[in-house]
C-alpha cells in the first residue's frame, strides 16, 4: 500500500484487502489486529468507511487525493502517497506527539482502498490543482 507505514501495518492492510475480497467482511481477528496496530482511531475510521465518507479524486495526469468527510461533515483531504492529512488530529497526534501512526481520516482512506469501497470521482488537471492548493473555483 505505502512505504510510510511500518511493515506490520502494511501487511495487515494487505490481509484485510485479501480477506475482504474473498468474504466481503473483515473477520474479528483482523479487526482486533487493526485496533492493536492503529489504536483509538480504528473505530472512528471504520465508522467513516461504513458511512461511505471517502472519495478518491483522480486526474488525467495520475494524481490522486482522498477527501474524507469527518463526523461533523467537514471535508479533510488526505494524501496517502505521502501519508498526510490536513486535520488537526494528524498535526497533533501524529506529527507533534508521535502518539499515532495515522489519524482516522487516513486510516479510513487506507481501509476504503483495501476494501474497494472508495467513491471514485474523475476531475480535470485544473480542478486537481485547485484541490491540491486548497482553493476552490470560486477563489479564481
Amino acid at each position: 500500500m505505502t512505504s510510510f507505514l511500518p511493515s506490520v501495518a502494511e501487511q495487515l492492510l494487505k490481509d484485510i484487502q485479501r480477506t475482504y475480497s474473498e468474504k466481503a467482511q473483515i473477520p474479528d481477528d483482523l479487526l482486533l489486529a487493526l485496533s492493536f496496530v492503529f489504536g483509538s482511531c480504528t473505530l472512528p475510521a471504520l465508522d467513516l468507511v461504513d458511512r461511505r465518507s471517502v472519495t478518491c479524486f483522480s486526474s488525467p495526469s495520475g494524481r490522486k487525493v482522498f477527501q474524507v468527510l469527518g463526523g461533523s461533515g467537514r471535508p479533510y483531504f488526505c494524501y496517502v502517497s505521502c501519508h498526510f492529512c490536513c486535520c488537526p488530529a494528524f498535526s497533533f497526534s501524529v506529527l507533534r506527539r508521535d502518539e499515532s501512526l495515522v489519524c482516522k481520516h487516513i486510516l479510513a482512506a487506507y481501509l476504503c482502498q483495501a476494501m474497494g469501497l472508495c467513491q471514485q470521482e474523475q476531475v480535470s488537471d485544473q480542478q486537481m490543482t485547485l484541490i491540491l492548493s486548497g482553493r476552490t473555483e470560486a477563489d479564481t
